[in-house]
């Protein structure tokens, strides 16, 4: 094998193994916030102002203090960073409020099927891989015809299935939300099309 060909193997085989070991492999847990470097950090200058139903005032501190704001968004869609300068510019402008931000988990069907897509990922390539042994133990004396088309272009079948599962995968787990809740009340409600 040249080095292009063991280069177009082995980038395959690598994010094969790296989206299997991100699968089973538990979220990193969340960093202690520090308001002090928070604070420190320059702000972006906000053109426009939300409007919180219920914000709570009391005679002991400023407007916010005790209020809650969760932000849900679309973490597949890119929207982390424009919760993370809501939170930052809300924090600012109302010390003491609680910013909570989460991710809009997608639809279960889209979420159960999007578990699928791996599981059929994998089966694709272990029969082009392997089918000569697979089939007869499944009582196929002969592959079936479709197989030989497979086989034929091994690399090609398995680039494919491996591109085109991921792109599948991340379509299902993208919900498109972006919402906004003040003490438990919607506030802003923005979501794409992909929301069903």
């Amino acid at each position: 094998m040249d080095r292009v060909q063991l280069l177009l193997l082995g980038l395959p085989l690598f994010l094969f193994c790296s989206d299997l070991i991100n699968l089973f492999t538990p979220a990193p847990p969340k960093p202690p916030q520090n308001h002090h470097q928070s604070q420190a950090q320059p702000q972006p200058v906000v053109s426009q102002t939300l409007d919180f139903p219920t914000q709570k005032s009391s005679g002991i501190g400023g407007i916010g203090i005790g209020s809650t704001i969760n932000i849900n968004f679309c973490s597949s869609c890119s929207y982390r960073g424009n919760a993370v300068t809501i939170k930052n510019m809300l924090e600012t402008s109302f010390p003491g409020i609680n910013v909570i931000l989460a991710n809009h988990p997608p639809t279960l069907p889209k979420r159960l099927l999007s578990k699928v897509v791996p599981v059929v990922q994998v089966g694709i390539i272990g029969i082009v891989l392997a089918g000569e042994h697979i089939f007869p133990r499944l009582g196929f004396m002969t592959p079936p015809p479709w197989y030989f088309s497979l086989r034929a272009n091994k690399f090609g079948t398995i680039s494919t299935t491996w591109l085109l599962g991921n792109v599948i995968q991340s379509f299902l787990q993208s919900s498109g939300a972006f919402e906004v809740f003040c003490n438990g009340e919607l506030v802003k409600s923005c979501s794409l099309a992909l929301h069903s």
